[in-house]
C-alpha cells in the first residue's frame, strides 16, 4: 500500500524531513520526503498500512520543534521504492 501525506504548519526548517526519514526506516518503509514551496512537507510512503498509520500517527505531532496545523493523507499508487529518501 501508499499513501501520500501533506503536513502544514510549522513544519520546515524544524528538522521535520530528517525527522520522518529516520521514523519511516525505524519502521521499515520506503519512499520520499520533501520540503514543498508553499511551506508544507510531502511525503510519499509504501508499506504495511499498520506501519503506515503508525508514521501518520507520528506526522501529526513531528520532531519537537514543528507545530503541525494539519495532516491531509490519501491513498496513492505504489512506486516500489526500495528505500526511504530525503528530496530536496
Amino acid at each position: 500500500m501508499a499513501i501520500s501525506i501533506r503536513c502544514t504548519g510549522r513544519v520546515q526548517g524544524v528538522y521535520y524531513r530528517a525527522s520522518t526519514a529516520e521514523k519511516a526506516n525505524e519502521l521499515g518503509l520506503n519512499g520520499w520526503v520533501k520540503n514543498e514551496p508553499d511551506g508544507s512537507v510531502l511525503i510519499h510512503a509504501e508499506g504495511d498500512v499498520n506501519k503506515l498509520q503508525k508514521l501518520v500517527e507520528w506526522c501529526r505531532r513531528g520532531p519537537r520543534m514543528a507545530v503541525v496545523s494539519d495532516v491531509r493523507v490519501q491513498e496513492v499508487i505504489d512506486e516500489e521504492f526500495d528505500q526511504f529518501e530525503i528530496r530536496r
